[in-house]
């Protein structure tokens, strides 16, 4: 007995031996590049199953039938499990420590092996049995915000939400945090971003808006109510394609559908997805939905082809993500120079609604600013405080200073308080957004911060061309998603969003960009 275990270990041993001596080889070969090709293989078939996983759930979203749920929990939980097992594979540790500390490799090259070398890290702090309940508890709890969004009931999506928050608050304790556990939530997102931070952020610039937002509520307010006629469905439809097509997003390398929440998601550049919803009521809606999620896209599209499962080949952050939706929403589809070009159409296929509407008198309507219950329709300024009331009710989710069930209270308390405004139902308040039911719990942070970053980002495009606004008169927005093709979309993930944002403008983050930008615009439009 003693012998065989004694032979057993020597054979483990010796196959230990040789496993090292072939990394040992491989690490001092003189061509780096075949280990590389094998590390990127890897990561090209991770991303294949995570894309076949995003495919699923934009199908769950989008066309499945309602009686597939049960099963699609499970086979999401199967591919997200499968996902995880080869983020975490012993083979791909070997790669990513041969290939460490090894030279004669490019910036872009050592700068993914560096950042998979970090998630390789943080994935392994997950257990399978983990990521297997997380996954199937998302798609558990989707389900349940739909119906309950539907019956206008959160009751409906109580339990299944409390399930998921516990998972999250796990889950900061498997990632870690030095400070507040909410960081844990908000790096997953936005690296390195705090609840220190983001504090300090709010409550120096909250007081700003708030000042803004008063010198506005004392001047007299644009006529908007032509934006709430009957607007035919399928026309809006036409129209919202028709402009995304001219903002650049190719139609051969996606498509827009419809769902309960607009998205936008990507398999890979050549085939990115968004959805819209549309309001037979409010001309604004899905227009201006259209516009954000086609930033999203443009993003997408113009990651490198070649760096495909890659950190050179994914997207930067979530700031620097919704810093692309908001600047081709706001800086662009809310601009005079947009207008002037798309103004005719509008009143071409809406002659009886815009009939006595000058192009003028519309500009300032799309930019109303006013106090409102839903987040995505929201204006340019009170949305910041939309973002502050959720980031503050998730932080007393996860410290468990508030619960599950006193959540429609809570959020109706703030609104009133923030905004002045009567919640006057759950599908109005609580459950409009589907970031929870997504178990996306330090996301909303990111909507404020691309807010300032997009600003930034457009005063810098218009600074190389000064004719970028002319030209945008023209329809002709070529020029812009060029510019932000080659400063913000061509490094992926190699550079993180302040890295970016430098590279980009000359300086990191500068909130005033964002602060003059709104003060220019409303004081001519409300004429304070």
């Amino acid at each position: 007995m003693v012998k065989i275990r004694a032979n057993l270990c020597y054979l483990a041993l010796e196959i230990k031996l040789n496993f090292c001596y072939i990394f040992f080889n491989m690490k001092n070969a003189a061509d780096k590049k075949e280990v590389y090709e094998s590390y990127r293989e890897h990561m090209r078939k991770l991303a294949d199953v995570r894309a076949a996983l995003s495919l699923m759930q934009w199908d769950q979203e989008t066309y499945m039938p309602p009686k597939g749920s049960g099963f699609r929990a499970q086979q999401v939980a199967t591919l997200a499990e499968m996902a995880h097992e080869m983020a975490t594979s012993d083979k791909l540790g070997f790669l990513l420590d041969s290939l460490e500390n090894s030279n004669g490799f490019s910036e872009k090259e050592r700068k993914n092996i560096s950042l998979n070398k970090e998630d390789f890290i943080k994935q392994k702090k997950y257990k399978p049995a983990f990521v297997r309940k997380l996954s199937e508890t998302i798609s558990k709890s989707f389900n349940a915000w739909n119906l309950a969004k539907k019956e206008n009931r959160f009751s409906l999506f109580e339990k299944e939400l409390t399930e998921l928050i516990e998972l999250k608050k796990e889950e900061t304790e498997i990632l870690g945090y030095s400070g507040h556990p909410y960081d844990a939530l908000m790096d997953e997102f936005e690296r390195g971003c705090t609840v220190q931070f983001v504090d300090k952020l709010f409550g120096n610039m909250l007081p700003k808006l708030r000042n803004i937002l008063e010198k506005i509520q004392h001047a007299a307010p644009p006529d908007d109510s032509f934006l709430f006629k009957n607007f035919d469905k399928k026309i809006q439809w036409d129209f919202g394609l028709q402009v995304i097509g001219e903002l650049g997003f190719d139609f051969e390398a996606g498509r827009q559908d419809l769902s309960s929440h607009p998205f936008s998601t990507s398999f890979n550049k050549y085939d990115v997805r968004i959805t819209t919803r549309i309001d037979e009521n409010d001309f604004s809606s899905m227009l201006f939905s259209c516009i954000h999620e086609t930033g999203h896209a443009l993003y997408e599209q113009g990651l490198p082809e070649s760096e495909y499962g890659l950190p050179s080949g994914e997207f930067a952050s979530l700031g620097i993500h919704e810093s692309q939706s908001r600047l081709w929403e706001n800086h662009v589809g809310r601009s005079p120079a947009f207008w002037k070009f798309h103004f005719p159409f509008v009143v071409e296929k809406f002659p009886e609604s815009f009939k006595n509407v000058s192009e003028d008198k519309f500009y300032k309507a799309v930019n109303s600013v006013k106090p409102s219950l839903i987040r995505t329709e929201s204006d340019e300024l009170t949305y910041h405080f939309h973002v502050m009331i959720r980031y503050e009710i998730e932080k007393m989710l996860i410290t468990g200073e508030l619960q599950t069930g006193d959540i429609p209270a809570c959020w109706n308390e703030q609104y009133k308080k923030w905004l002045d405004v009567d919640v006057p139902d759950d599908k109005h308040g609580c459950l409009q957004d589907v970031h929870w039911s997504h178990g996306s719990f330090g996301y909303f942070p990111t909507y404020s911060l691309g807010s300032f970053y997009a600003a930034q980002f457009f005063a810098g495009a218009n600074k190389s061309d000064s004719h970028m606004n002319e030209k945008m008169k023209k329809g002709d927005t070529s020029d812009l998603l060029q510019w932000l093709r080659q400063r913000v979309h061509a490094s992926g993930r190699i550079w993180n969003s302040e890295e970016i944002c430098k590279m980009a403008t000359g300086e990191t983050l500068n909130v005033q960009y964002f602060l003059d930008y709104l003060l220019d615009k409303y004081r001519k439009i409300y004429e304070f």
